[in-house]
């Protein structure tokens, strides 16, 4: 046997072991869970999982279709919550793709905070900054002055990219509220008001519904926008004129 065959051979069953292990170290940890006094005690995070919460009472949809990637909903949300044009501090994000050659219309995608049902950035909270508005439409927000930038709502978000945004001139998370607290925003925001993102689209590419859209489908809030075809008659195309009489008849 050659000496590299014999490194390789070593290789296979240095690493084959190391699975045996990792297998039974898994197994070994499953059967003491399962062992009363083994198991450690459930976290306040698990408990909070099982928890219910009251829908919202609005959500955003799009239909990535229709939009442009101008980023309009960008520029709008930064204004009307931070005061300044800068759309890393948008509470909506726009992914264009085009670098990858995706196809229409996965090229662009538009990345709304889904509201979820089951809200796991409020969960996972340790200080109540995100929680849920009951007073306007059970929103879910952030109280920016009781987050202590801990990151948990980012890192636990099941959306890609994360609708919970970090914001680096404040060292604090965020997230869209429907425009219910926007301090620049002159119209009245929330469930029963208007959103910059929605006012600003030049396509209508954005919506606010009040039916949860579904939460298992990963395109759920990706719905078609497109206003009705038109019927359009050309000259020529529609019914015959009557011929003219004779005379004057």
């Amino acid at each position: 046997m050659t000496e590299s065959k014999k490194f390789e051979d070593e290789k296979r069953i240095d690493r084959r072991q190391f699975l045996v292990g990792g297998g039974a170290a898994l197994a070994a940890g499953a059967l003491a869970a399962g062992v009363p006094g083994t198991a450690k005690a459930a976290s306040p995070q698990s408990n909070a999982r099982k928890a219910s919460y009251p829908k919202s009472e609005a959500y955003l949809v799009y239909d990535s279709r229709l939009c442009l990637g101008c980023q309009s909903c960008m520029f709008a949300c930064s204004l009307t919550h931070e005061g300044v044009a800068n759309p890393s501090l948008s509470r909506i994000q726009i992914i264009r793709d085009a670098p990858s050659f995706t196809k229409y219309p996965y090229d662009v995608v538009i990345a709304v905070c889904r509201q979820c049902v089951s809200p796991l950035c409020v969960q996972v909270c340790p200080t109540g900054a995100c929680f849920i508005d009951e007073a306007n439409g059970n929103i879910r927000r952030i109280d920016q002055s009781k987050c202590v930038g801990c990151q948990r709502c980012i890192q636990s978000c099941p959306q890609k990219p994360h609708r919970t945004i970090w914001d680096s001139v404040k060292l604090k998370s965020t997230k869209c509220d429907l425009c219910e607290g926007a301090p620049f925003w002159n119209e009245k925001g929330g469930p029963e008001g208007k959103q910059a993102c929605v006012e600003t689209c030049p396509v209508h590419a954005l919506k606010l519904v009040k039916k949860a859209p579904n939460q298992r489908d990963i395109d759920g809030y990706d719905v078609n926008l497109a206003p009705p075809p038109r019927k359009i008659t050309f000259p020529g195309m529609g019914a015959p004129e009557p011929a003219a009489k004779k005379g004057g008849e």
